[in-house]
């Protein structure tokens, strides 16, 4: 056993994971981008056992659902609680299994804690609406029920913090959970349904009302196409969501999809451009560029663009890049060899597109982790915006393009098939109001003077465009997993008819 296995024990151990010690078939394999090496083998579920695990979270609807929802708020509340005393065990995991830094990490379950308070407050605010009738004595309202089981598809970049966006809301909102993790996190999964279980059996809700369902890509259509399964809400790649949401759409269900982001900064002639090289360095370059929101695009006038490259190139040519495990790293690796070969792939069509790779995009050699695919982040100039830079590339590479007025900027902004986050970096009001109107950014997520990565849980999350239109976390998300209702109440001694029609 590897150092970083015994360390995952450990993890799994404190957070009351009991593994079983026979091998099984069919299972995944948890791997550490750190090194490479195997952390451990998880039995996995096949298609028929996403069925049962959709038959549990459906038998125990019923129950859930008349639970009042302050009550179902205790046992977010009590939830969170434990995620407090777990919340290093957790992080140790995410670095392990995604390779984060530890304040990344740290951060990610942070947001888990941060979403149950948020979810606790929503129980007491699941508000509907009283309309005026037409008719005297009569009285129009709408209310909001649960939908059922919600199905849960996770992707590897944030193991822990996505679910809980979703379970902790869908809860809440009196719908029972079925969770899909990716294949490459399972022992994340694994710790965070251990926690929940344990949240449950103190607040003596009914069983079953969370199901983890560990299994590989075969069985996730099981989920998808099962009718038990009220809503579906998918984070993944734009080619998931496009296999995902007709599915769901044929059997009628409801689609919440979180999908890929090609996100744009646009750096003005009146920026801070101090300001400006910290944001966009940290979209860009932070967990190794795999996140949705990490920035793709930076899309300066032409008056600033050569300064902006040449500090960011600077910034670059220095950030630590190494092990997630050693203090000082800022950069940890890529999840896998998969996602750096698509990054040379990418780096090699944009130099044939015309581009030049100012810095990065090299391997990097990590002692501790020779195995593991460590890359500095690129910086690419373009002299358009090439079918390559339309595309998102889930890696560290940060493409330069230049422009000459606020209108051709927010034309490149919206160029892509994409439509998650996007930023501004301006002192000129006009600028900043034109970006975050009807007329600006086609962005689920418009930010002015700060980057286009790291959103906070009161606000919804989600995209445009083929990121997918879903929204998750605060606001009113929360409606995303509930049904409305339209009821009429008629306390007169009539029957008036709308509309003035007169049947008799």
């Amino acid at each position: 056993m590897t150092d970083l296995a015994a360390r995952a024990l450990a993890a799994l151990s404190a957070c009351g994971v009991s593994l079983p010690s026979d091998a099984q078939a069919p299972s995944v394999v948890s791997r550490s981008p750190i090194d490479g090496s195997t952390l451990l083998v998880i039995p996995a579920l096949d298609a028929a056992g996403m069925d049962a695990a959709v038959d549990r979270a459906d038998a125990a609807f019923p129950a859930w659902r008349s639970t009042p929802a302050p009550v179902r708020g205790f046992l977010i509340k009590s939830f969170g609680r434990v995620l407090e005393q777990h919340k290093e065990d957790l992080a140790d995991l995410v670095q392990l299994e995604v390779g984060k830094i530890r304040s990344e990490a740290l951060g990610e379950v942070q947001e888990m804690i941060d979403i149950c308070d948020f979810a606790v407050g929503l129980s007491r605010q699941l508000e509907g609406r009283t309309m005026p009738s037409e008719r005297p004595g009569h009285r129009l309202m709408e209310t909001w029920h649960p939908c059922g089981v919600v199905g849960v598809i996770s992707a590897f970049n944030f193991p822990v913090a996505v679910w809980a966006w979703n379970t902790a809301i869908a809860l809440v909102c009196g719908n029972t959970v079925v969770w899909k993790p990716s294949e490459k996190v399972p022992l994340t999964a694994l710790a965070c349904a251990a926690l929940l279980d344990r949240a449950i059996a103190e607040q003596q809700a009914p069983e079953d009302i969370h199901v983890l369902a560990i299994a590989d890509r075969d069985a996730g259509p099981a989920l998808v196409e099962n009718p038990k399964v009220a809503v579906i809400s998918a984070t993944g790649s734009e080619r998931m969501g496009a296999l995902v949401g007709p599915r769901v759409a044929a059997r009628f269900g409801r689609a919440i999809l979180e999908l890929g982001g090609n996100n744009a900064a646009i750096v003005a002639p009146s920026a801070d451009l101090d300001l400006a090289v910290r944001g966009i360095v940290f979209a860009a370059a932070g967990t190794a560029g795999q996140r949705c929101t990490s920035l793709r695009r930076v899309i300066a006038h032409t008056s600033v663009v050569d300064e902006v490259v040449r500090r960011v190139a600077e910034v670059y040519s220095r950030l630590d890049v190494g092990s997630p495990l050693e203090p000082g790293t800022l950069v940890g690796p890529l999840i896998d060899e998969g996602s750096f070969e698509r990054m040379q792939e990418a780096l090699a069509e944009a130099t044939d597109a015309g581009g030049t790779i100012v810095v990065g995009g090299e391997r990097v050699n990590v002692e501790d982790g020779p195995d593991g695919f460590y890359v500095r982040p690129a910086v690419v100039r373009m002299p358009e915006q090439a079918d390559i830079v339309r595309r998102e590339t889930f890696a560290p590479i940060l493409y330069v393009l230049s422009y000459d007025t606020i209108d051709e900027a927010i034309a490149l902004q919206n160029g892509v098939p994409q439509g998650l986050s996007s930023s501004i970096f301006t002192l000129d009001q006009r600028e900043a109001e034109l970006f975050m109107s009807s007329g600006g950014s086609d962005c689920g997520i418009v930010n002015v003077n700060i980057g286009t990565s790291g959103a906070e849980i009161g606000g919804a999350f989600g995209g445009e465009k083929t990121t997918g239109g879903g929204r998750e976390s605060g606001s009113d998300a929360w409606r995303g997993y509930m049904r409305r209702a339209t009821n009429t109440i008629n306390y007169s001694h009539e029957l008036p008819l709308a509309q003035g029609v007169n049947f008799g």
